[in-house]
């Protein structure tokens, strides 16, 4: 693999634009190449006597020298910046008179540029992880006067503070700091010695003498507080730190809302222990995670600009390599060490106070969990496709064998048993729709892991989300199988009771499976799900995150398998599947909770919206919040005209269908994929595209706006002679699945790229103790 896509594949994709920019620096190396190759071929190639180097070359001559070349051979002069990375490097390139030199001249500026830019974002970075260590410190601090306080108050009086500090004193990590604190018992004996030059000799020397006591007693005196700890004793700590109750319950949010303060002094538990040392383990663990960041893309640029300059060489016929990569070298970007002491000390703090000194036990926490794939999973996978063409193929033959096309109980099963049935397809198609996202966000480098916050190495891919829906489509096929072998054999003809529940049951079995507390098909997942599931139900109650309203918004494109969950209470629950009839329709509680259920997804949208526009104070989710609800509204008052047809009920849902539709439309294509920027550099669409081919992205527009147009079936009260009534439901529900797996994709695009764009690429997670001048700060 070439270095331009290694490169690429190992960088942070949410710092890639602070990278060197490996390819650009190429293309420009291409046109000195070029210009190299022009030259050579109109016009002849010269013998250019060199100078006589001498007989005897020896060691110590210059000419012999690797540190000391000759002036005159000289292909560039770099001015590195100031040690602290304050100052820009800049390159002169000294053979800007020849023929074609500047094109040379223009490389080393981009170079400088791209050099300068790499070493302003890597001293950032670290500034910034100094000052997560210094309040990791502080956490580490309160986690052991805790301990103490809960295991053995008698060791209060005896308070040493053993701890591995992350950012000693604060200011020795940086650069300005580590010059401060190089000042040294000899610095000062020197000062001491010229300020006393004007004393007799005599005098000076008891002085000396004296001073030198003196200060060895205070170097020592500083050790000795070094050693102990310089902080104060576990009482002081814990009277200005109260624990951060950072798990959110509905009552919480409700006291909160109502500013109802209920503040209580912190409860020395070993549950409230055992809840702060998860917090602070889950912490360190992601500030090593971003160390182990900033250490690869360190070294990841400095081996960009060493291959970078070789290639210049071998392209130029120069030697202009060694020069730059030594300044590189001593810049701050070569010399600082400040991520690999910070490595070294978390590990230390970590194995020791978190592994009980286990090092390998504290390593294998820390270190990432990458997620093998398992050939198991594609051979089953393999297994089950071939299962379901197969079971398909005898669905088909058995229907064409018995005529069921023609039966008289057609009509009947459609009604009845269809919507049933249907439910499992909507699931299918949308697991296969998400199987796709995934495959196609992993090609194009979307971090949609990291965007929806899943526990590391335990998400699902494409393969194992396809097999998953492999084996429900497997399960449901052998239903309907099933179904219809009971329902036409003359053995068991008179069993409708038992034939009618293996829809029921096959619901059943998938709710336990979803529900199992054990290790087995992909719990974490499941578990994950649920929550999302249980923070949509209980919205607004709940701090409204990316998982919560993404799901969400695949729930809203569900109303129909909603639908056909409310016909599984009533079809089962009301006895009807005894004889295969339908009176639910009849039932006035039924048609009125046809209308809650089509709102309620709609509802949990709105909410979510309001509980942001509360917690942000921004406009823009309270204009998002009226477009849920024009859409209840639509939804409503199209049920409304189905279950009551009627010119006042149709231009009602005429109009309310036409609003949400347009809302819709718009807020899909402008807002949520960012796309339709009239300024934008990509005519018509956003500025960073991460599809090559800019037509994928107009096709994309253009499906969204004819599936919308889908959902005005119910008001256009379209009939299709050949199709039943279902069928057409069915279809018109699979098109608002498609739609929503195509907006999935660009909507996660438009996220990753707004995490691109602040450099957000490791989570912040939430801290056990808050100190009070924290709380002042935030006040």
């Amino acid at each position: 693999m070439k270095f331009g896509k290694e490169l690429v594949s190992q960088m942070v994709t949410e710092w890639q634009e602070a990278y060197m920019d490996y390819e650009f620096l190429k293309t420009l190396l291409k046109e000195v190449q070029r210009f190299k190759q022009r030259s050579t071929t109109t016009r002849p190639p010269q013998h250019i006597p060199r100078a006589f180097s001498g007989l005897m070359r020896g060691a110590n001559s210059p000419m012999g020298s690797a540190t000391s070349p000759d002036i005159e051979s000289q292909v560039i002069m770099v001015s590195p910046g100031t040690c602290d990375g304050l100052g820009a490097a800049q390159t002169t390139f000294l053979m800007g008179a020849e023929e074609g030199g500047e094109y040379e001249m223009m490389f080393f500026r981009r170079l400088d540029d791209e050099f300068n830019k790499v070493v302003t974002f890597y001293k950032g970075k670290v500034e910034e992880v100094v000052r997560e260590a210094k309040v990791l410190n502080q956490q580490m601090d309160a986690l052991i006067a805790f301990q103490i306080k809960l295991k053995n108050p008698r060791w209060l009086e005896d308070w040493s503070g053993e701890i591995t500090r992350l950012a000693a004193d604060g200011a020795a990590s940086t650069p300005s700091g580590a010059r401060a604190s190089r000042r040294t018992f000899m610095d000062i004996i020197h000062e001491e010695g010229t300020h006393s030059n004007g004393h007799s000799d005599e005098s000076s020397n008891d002085k000396d003498n004296k001073e030198r006591e003196e200060i060895h007693q205070n170097v020592k005196q500083e050790k000795q507080n070094k050693i102990k700890g310089n902080r104060p004793s576990p009482l002081e700590i814990l009277s200005h730190v109260k624990i951060n109750h950072i798990v959110e319950t509905p009552r919480s949010t409700i006291i909160e809302f109502f500013s109802v303060h209920n503040e209580k002094e912190i409860k020395f538990t070993r549950e409230n222990l055992k809840k702060s040392q998860e917090q602070l383990k889950l912490a360190f663990i992601e500030f090593y995670h971003k160390l182990r960041l900033l250490k690869s893309y360190r070294f990841l640029n400095i081996l960009a600009f060493s291959k970078i300059m070789k290639k210049y060489d071998k392209i130029a016929s120069r030697n202009a390599s060694k020069p730059y990569l030594k300044m590189v070298d001593s810049s701050y970007l070569g010399s600082s060490d400040d991520v690999t002491k910070l490595m070294d000390r978390v590990e230390a703090a970590f194995i020791k106070h978190f592994a009980n000194s286990n090092r390998r036990k504290g390593m294998t926490a820390l270190r990432p969990k990458v997620k093998i794939e398992r050939h198991r999973v594609t051979f089953s996978l393999g297994f089950l496709f071939g299962c379901t063409m197969a079971l398909v193929l005898a669905v088909g033959l058995i229907t064409r064998a018995r005529n069921l096309i023609d039966h008289e109980g057609r009509i009947q099963y459609m009604d009845n048993l269809f919507p049933l049935y249907s439910l499992f397809g909507f699931i299918i198609l949308h697991m296969l729709m998400y199987a796709g996202n995934i495959y196609f966000w992993r090609r194009y480098r979307v971090n949609f892991t990291f965007i929806f916050g899943f526990k590391e190495g335990t998400e699902l891919r494409y393969r194992e989300v396809l097999l998953l829906s492999a084996g429900v489509t497997v399960l449901a096929i052998v239903s309907v199988l099933a179904n219809l072998d009971m329902e036409m054999d003359p053995i068991t003809k008179d069993y409708k009771a038992l034939t009618e529940l293996v829809p029921l049951g096959l619901v059943v079995l998938f709710v336990l499976i979803l529900l199992c507390p054990f290790n087995i098909i992909y719990r974490s997942s499941r578990y994950f799900l649920l929550v999302c599931v249980f923070h949509c139900i209980c919205a607004p109650l709940y701090k409204v995150t990316f998982p919560d309203f993404f799901l969400a918004d695949q729930l809203t494109s569900q109303v129909q398998a909603f639908r056909s969950l409310e016909f599984y209470v009533c079809y089962y629950g009301w006895g009807d599947y005894k004889l295969r009839q339908n009176t639910c329709r009849k039932s006035d509680v039924y048609n009125t909770s046809t209308f809650i259920i089509a709102a309620i997804p709609y509802l949990s949208r709105l909410l979510q919206c309001l509980r942001r526009l509360y917690e942000e104070r921004d406009f823009m989710q309270g204009l998002n919040g009226l477009k849920y609800l024009s859409t209840i509204v639509a939804i409503t008052t199209r049920t409304g005209y189905t279950l009551k047809a009627g010119n006042v009920w149709k231009i009602t849902a005429w109009v309310a269908s036409v609003i949400a539709m347009l809302f819709g439309t718009y807020w899909d294509i402008v807002m949520d994929w960012g796309l339709f920027q009239k300024n934008s550099k990509n005519r018509w669409l956003r500025d960073k595209l991460l599809i090559p081919h800019n037509s994928v992205y107009f096709v994309a527009m253009g499906l969204n706006v004819l599936l919308r147009l889908a959902w005005m079936q119910t008001v256009m009260n379209l009939q299709v002679s050949f199709l039943h009534r279902q069928t057409v439901i069915a279809l018109v529900a699979v098109l608002e699945i498609l739609r929503r797996g195509i907006w999935n994709f660009f909507r996660m695009e438009n996220e990753h790229l707004n995490n691109v764009g602040k450099y957000r690429a490791c989570k912040s997670v939430p801290l056990p103790f808050n100190y009070d001048e924290d709380v002042n700060k935030d006040e």
